[in-house]
């Protein structure tokens, strides 16, 4: 994910802006927050994000979402929180025509990641792969109004698509409240950037970058884009990305399609939307989509700025060009 936010410019008339950043969800998270207790808003988004940890995260055994995994094949009672964060899934799925779908859970683990990045960056050995089509989105049974939920004794799911981007937006709400009345909260989860409440004058400046840990100094001579509020996410696939012991290269993107990484001639697409959720979302099923993807786009009313392989540009929906971004 490769958004992060860029320097603030000089101002005449100056705003309390203040920022917090650590990690968490394995990634770097980073909170700005305008004219507003910022340590009541890190202890809120601190907050959010240990629940989404703990409720549907992948890489924890105890995670409700791994304890659901135990008992595929029945209906079974889920929390708001997980109920919620499925339907998401499910929606992104529909609405994308299955380029996104949370059934890919075994293609991951079969391509090799079913840890943290770190840890699959430095794996060896080697790996068969078999090219199937997903189980796919539409054998899991979700009650949201009961909160319970049924998936077929062959599915594992994995929020990847979405997750990420409704913590944001989880985050970010949560934070405005604690900030307080006339605050602006922005909050980044390695990119995926949600902005809710007063903005600074002239809008958060967000960088659009391959790599969200991309150095302040390099920022000011990147593109740049402003927002008064919603969300943009960015995925591609440069930055996780490993080579497996047999040498091949291999990207944590799967096509639903096929089961296997993504080909795609994209290496990098940024989504602004409303909200965080349908940003990474759209960004994701972009990159699956491939030629196709600005037409999708565009149809979809959703601004992005894709990048191909040889580093050429292609804006749509309404997405500036740079002398207009900022």
């Amino acid at each position: 994910m490769a958004t992060a936010l860029a320097p603030e410019p000089l101002r005449a008339e100056v705003e309390r802006v203040e920022t917090a950043d650590w990690r968490a969800l394995g990634t770097g998270v980073r909170l700005v927050v305008l004219d507003g207790d910022l340590a009541a808003a890190r202890a809120a988004v601190e907050h959010v994000l240990d629940a989404v940890d703990r409720t549907y995260s992948r890489f924890r055994p105890d995670s409700e979402l791994s304890q659901l995994h135990e008992r595929r094949g029945a209906t079974v009672p889920v929390s708001p929180l997980l109920a919620r964060a499925i339907g998401g899934a499910l929606t992104a799925a529909q609405r994308s025509g299955g380029a996104v779908d949370p059934t890919v859970g075994r293609a991951l683990r079969v391509i090799g990641y079913a840890a943290d990045f770190a840890s699959v960056s430095s794996r060896t050995g080697a790996l068969e792969l078999t090219v199937a089509p997903v189980p796919g989105w539409s054998t899991v049974r979700l009650d949201q109004a009961a909160n319970t939920l049924r998936i077929p004794t062959d599915v594992e799911l994995d929020l990847g698509s979405t997750g990420k981007g409704l913590a944001s937006d989880l985050a970010a709400d949560a934070a405005l409240k604690a900030a307080g009345p006339n605050a602006g909260v922005m909050v980044s989860l390695g990119g995926d950037i949600a902005a809710i409440g007063r903005a600074p004058r002239g809008g958060w400046r967000i960088t659009v970058a391959e790599d969200s840990r991309v150095d302040p100094e390099a920022a000011r001579h990147a593109e740049v884009v402003a927002i008064p509020a919603g969300a943009v996410a960015t995925s591609s696939v440069t930055v996780r990305r490993w080579t497996a012991a047999d040498g091949a290269n291999r990207h944590h993107i799967v096509d639903p399609r096929t089961g296997t990484p993504a080909e795609t001639p994209w290496r990098t697409v940024s989504v602004a939307a409303a909200t965080c959720e349908t940003a990474n979302a759209a960004s994701t099923a972009a990159i699956v989509l491939g030629d196709d993807a600005p037409a999708w786009l565009a149809s979809a009313g959703l601004p992005a700025r894709l990048v191909r392989d040889d580093g050429s540009v292609v804006r749509v929906a309404g997405w500036p060009e740079p002398a207009a971004a900022a």
